[in-house]
């Protein structure tokens, strides 16, 4: 049970473009977007999407994998876990951010 402790699954579309950036010892890391939608009917029965963006990070051979298939709008199945860290903007004010760190990756979707 121990594995099961920071765990996360989504399956969603791509928000954007992925980012790549080449660090100097040569590891990759992707940054893209995650949107996950979820739809319920409300008290009026009304249909109602509910969307949620997730910022994602992948590294080394999932970076690349990220950079040679993915686009945006493409539906993608991932695992990984959540990080938070913070940093300080050019204002001096701390900014906080959740990320999710991706294990594994499943490409959905038609192509």
């Amino acid at each position: 049970m121990n594995t099961l402790r920071n765990k996360v699954q989504l399956i969603g579309n791509l928000g954007s473009n992925p980012e790549i950036i080449t660090l100097e010892n040569g590891s990759k890391l992707a940054k893209f977007s995650l949107a996950t939608n979820e739809t319920y009917k409300n008290a009026d029965g009304e249909k109602i999407t509910n969307t949620e963006w997730h910022n994602l990070v992948a590294w080394n051979k999932t970076a690349e994998i990220v950079e040679k298939y993915l686009e945006k709008g493409k539906e993608i199945a991932i695992e990984g876990k959540l990080t938070s860290r913070s940093y300080d903007d050019k204002e001096g004010n701390k900014k906080y951010i959740t990320e999710v760190i991706v294990n594994e990756l499943l490409m959905l979707g038609g192509k």
